[in-house]
């Protein structure tokens, strides 16, 4: 019976061996660090070269337009993809998962590229408003700046909120605005309450003069209206178009 299990044991040694890829190695060293970091290595070369992973150049192909610099690492952020490897200089991402990732963004209605433009935009609006609202106050025990002598009391208080009212009758007449000018072909309203202007650069050369203007015009105005809504109610007025795109963060 011992010697059975031995035996059974030895042909599980060899087995283990052939699928670590060391079988040819000797024995004391099958099933060293160096030998099964190697296998590891010739594994992976072999889902390479198999398909198992995509480059970035790959990635349009399964998740539909992407955004054209650095489509990896955006999605790695926006999506927490972490199916990755490193191959020399790139990264490489895993086919299937890729795939399914794809699924969902088809069935969440995403255009990756956009998407990153909406991220984009929206955080470039947020800095205006923070720059706006004064710098941040960062703690810090040395002091690095030195207080005038007998400067005191120059301060001010904010103006008076205005009346809501006035506010959304603003936003009103900007979608008065919208729908006679037509502009839901040149605008995306996000969410319903961001917008922002679509990409026309190929076609600007063709378009009624003065429109891009205007249309840029209107997004700025719309956002500034509904963050000044925000501001005095505590929240924003949803504007839903027909083509309404409706991106949940």
């Amino acid at each position: 019976m011992d010697k059975k299990i031995f035996t059974e044991l030895h042909e599980l040694r060899l087995l283990l061996a052939k699928v670590v890829g060391t079988a040819d190695q000797p024995k004391e060293k099958q099933f060293s660090e160096e030998a099964i970091a190697n296998a590891a290595k010739a594994y992976r070369k072999m889902t390479i070269d198999r398909g198992d992973w995509l480059t970035e150049n790959e990635l349009p192909k399964y998740l539909g337009p992407c955004p054209p610099w650095r489509a990896g690492a955006f999605i790695q952020e926006a999506f927490a993809f972490n199916h990755v490897i490193k191959k020399g200089r790139e990264y490489l991402y895993y086919k299937k998962d890729i795939e399914a990732l794809g699924q969902e963004v088809k069935a969440h209605n995403i255009n990756l590229r956009r998407y990153k433009e909406f991220i984009d935009d929206k955080a470039a609006f947020d800095k205006k408003v923070a720059a706006a609202k004064g710098p941040a106050k960062k703690g810090s025990k040395d002091k690095r700046y030195q207080m005038p002598p007998n400067v005191n009391n120059i301060t001010t208080n904010a103006i008076p909120k205005p009346d809501a009212e006035l506010v959304r009758q603003d936003l009103a007449n900007l979608k008065t605005e919208f729908n006679q000018g037509k502009y839901e072909a040149y605008i995306d309203v996000y969410k319903g309450t961001h917008a922002m202007l679509k990409f026309m650069y190929h076609f600007e050369k063709y378009l009624e003069p003065s429109l891009k203007r205007r249309c840029k015009k209107w997004c700025d105005n719309f956002n500034y209206a509904n963050h000044a809504l925000e501001l005095i109610t505590g929240k924003m007025q949803k504007m839903l178009t027909a083509d309404c795109n409706v991106i949940e963060l």
